[in-house]
């Protein structure tokens, strides 16, 4: 394989970079979730009070880990797929079709990010009851992961479309979690 551009690698190590901040919020929220929990079950069973606001923290929370996890999934390409058609093909259409699935992935994305936009402003005015949060902060979690499936499938297809005559998918690097 030939040496990749400067611009390549260094594209690939910035989208490596918004994964590790993925995962890493969505560990400290994993975190924070398990600790609300266990001041649960202390209150409830030994200061005999309830803490209320445990459970719409949580469905907070559980929000942000799911999609900031599919997030990184995307990145990593380790979403549902059915690679047996595609191994069948010629090699210059098993590149197009990877590339067609980064973008419809990339395009779903976007349908995604503009629904999420729209459910924030919808939810600027509803209180999430016991956080006082607005509704918006929950619904920015499937936002974050609208834009970071446009930003993660689109720059990927588009890295495929600058490589096409200088990979396969089976030594393909962006196929490998390299990017």
């Amino acid at each position: 394989m030939r040496q990749e551009p400067i611009l390549y690698r260094r594209v690939e190590q910035g989208l490596d970079l918004v994964r590790m901040l993925c995962m890493g919020v969505a560990s400290l929220a994993l975190v924070v979730l398990i600790l609300t929990f266990g001041w649960l079950v202390f209150g409830r069973y030994v200061l005999n009070v309830t803490p209320t606001w445990v459970e719409q923290l949580a469905l907070l929370l559980i929000c942000h880990i799911a999609f900031l996890g599919a997030a990184a999934g995307v990145h990593e390409d380790t979403h549902i797929g059915v690679t047996l058609f595609r191994d069948m093909l010629p090699l210059p259409v098993q590149k197009l079709v990877m590339i067609g699935i980064d973008f419809v992935l990339a395009g779903f994305g976007a349908l995604i990010l503009l629904a999420g936009l729209e459910l924030m402003a919808f939810g600027m005015d509803t209180v999430l009851p016991m956080l006082g949060l607005p509704e918006a902060v929950r619904t920015a979690a499937i936002t974050s992961l609208g834009g970071l499936m446009i930003l993660f499938a689109g720059l990927r297809g588009l890295l495929r479309i600058l490589r096409f005559g200088a990979w396969s998918p089976q030594d393909d690097p962006l196929d490998q979690g390299v990017m």
